[in-house]
């Protein structure tokens, strides 16, 4: 096992003095074997061996990702095992959706200024895909640990300050390590990646939108998702289609963000074009799937598919979505309340979803709380944080759920597109479309 000698002290770990002494946490190892504490086995035996595994920060089983850093630590990235070869991918690929990700962008953002430049450093060869792990790098430039002084002996209310030392015993504490929505920057490299695979193959897109800040709800009927398009949604700084509502909800964050507190919202994700028969029964259901994808994000707290919560409401026959024959003499559903799914598998309609997100937690708010050595006191957080997360989590939301999809994409044309598909029931996965012939170079 390879071994690793830390740069920078982290809260809680062991001292040279408790290495020396072969102290580890509470587990206690004897410095030296005598034959009085040393016992021999009846019969050969390997030796077990202790050891620490980082787990949760890989996801996906054929499209696999796996995101590294902290937020003030050297930088952040990701690595993409399984991406197929010969798509044509570069930076500036990555660039488009990390600039819509990145800090700074607005008053009702953080102030942090990171440009948020991606490297590709393996995995591709002429501009192509090589089919081999592909590493983005994107460094840490604006860096402020001093801001989290007093948030190393003190934890922030409702952050992951006092669950990680809960935990692992020991943390990162500028800008919340791990815990940090900056670690989203790989997987939102990996999600760009995920969405032109879908688009060049399957035709698919994934598009999502903020569709409430605070109190100010947008009506459901006012966008058509059949044709609402990426640049209504970044007409305005808080990527909202609808103009007015979008003037609604950045007065709201203005109302926090002056008074040094902060508000959650919603994000409304859509998928259009996705080949039917993703996803299987029981444990992997499609909506299962994206409910975990997207409720591992930062601020999450709820999550809604299709009708969602208002289906309860419904008698069966208001619920039920009936077939009928399109113009096309394809099966189609004349209602969408099982949101483009039914039994865990895609049906061709529109995939819709939506993400609830809490207040951001670090406020400048007096607060009171916990120290690390267990005694009462106040807090006011410094750094910088946005008042409302929504904004900023859009791309964040598209870049999961295109993680699933391709996963599943790649899941459904290795068990059921071996051989010759029924076409009286079934539809080919790629797309017909001339960019499809992008990805057979």
């Amino acid at each position: 096992m390879a071994s690793f000698v830390p740069t920078k002290q982290f809260l809680g770990a062991p001292s040279s003095s408790d290495i020396g002494s072969s102290r580890l946490g509470s587990l206690q190892l004897p410095s030296k074997l005598s034959s009085s504490n040393f016992h021999v086995p009846s019969r050969p035996s390997h030796p077990k061996r202790l050891e620490i595994q980082a787990a949760g920060s890989t996801f996906g089983n054929y499209f696999r990702v796996t995101t590294f850093g902290e937020s003030h630590g050297g930088g952040v990235g990701c690595i993409i095992d399984g991406c197929p070869p010969r798509l044509p991918l570069s930076e500036s690929d990555m660039q488009v959706e990390l600039d819509r990700r990145r800090p700074g962008q607005s008053r009702i953002t953080t102030p942090r200024k990171e440009t948020d430049t991606c490297k590709i450093s393996s995995g591709t060869a002429d501009g192509l895909t090589t089919g081999s792990p592909i590493k983005v790098e994107v460094p840490n430039t604006d860096q402020r640990g001093n801001d989290y002084s007093e948030m190393s002996l003190a934890y922030r209310p409702s952050h992951a300050d006092a669950t990680y030392d809960f935990k692992y015993g020991v943390r990162s504490v500028q800008g919340g390590g791990r815990s940090s929505a900056r670690e989203t920057i790989g997987r939102v490299a990996a999600g760009a990646v995920a969405k032109k695979i879908l688009k060049l193959y399957s035709g698919a897109e994934v598009l999502a939108y903020v569709s409430q800040v605070h109190q100010v709800v947008l009506p459901e009927d006012l966008i058509d998702h059949q044709n609402v398009t990426l640049e209504q949604i970044e007409s305005n700084i808080v990527r909202c289609p609808d103009p007015e509502y979008a003037e609604k909800m950045i007065a709201a964050i203005d109302a926090v963000r002056v008074r040094g507190d902060s508000v959650g919202g919603v994000v409304t994700c859509i998928v259009r074009n996705l080949p039917r028969g993703l996803g299987t029964p029981v444990f992997d259901k499609l909506e299962a799937e994206l409910a975990k994808a997207c409720m591992s994000l930062p601020a999450t707290k709820g999550f809604e598919f299709g009708s969602g919560f208002a289906g309860t409401f419904m008698t069966g026959s208001e619920h039920n979505d009936e077939f009928y024959m399109d113009e096309h003499g394809r099966i189609r559903t004349r209602t969408n309340r099982s949101g483009g799914i039914q039994g865990g598998i895609s049906n061709g309609e529109v995939i819709n979803m939506r993400i609830g997100f809490k207040p951001t937690s670090t406020i400048s708010r007096k607060q009171q709380t916990v120290t690390r050595d267990k005694h009462e006191t106040e807090l006011i957080a410094r750094g910088r944080h946005d008042p409302c997360v929504v904004p900023r989590a859009v791309p964040m939301v598209e870049a999961m759920v295109a993680l699933v999809l391709v996963d599943q994409l790649m899941a459904q044309y290795s068990q059921c597109m071996m051989f010759p598909i029924n076409p009286e029931l079934q539809e080919p996965l790629h797309s017909s479309t001339p960019e499809s012939a992008e990805v057979t170079l």
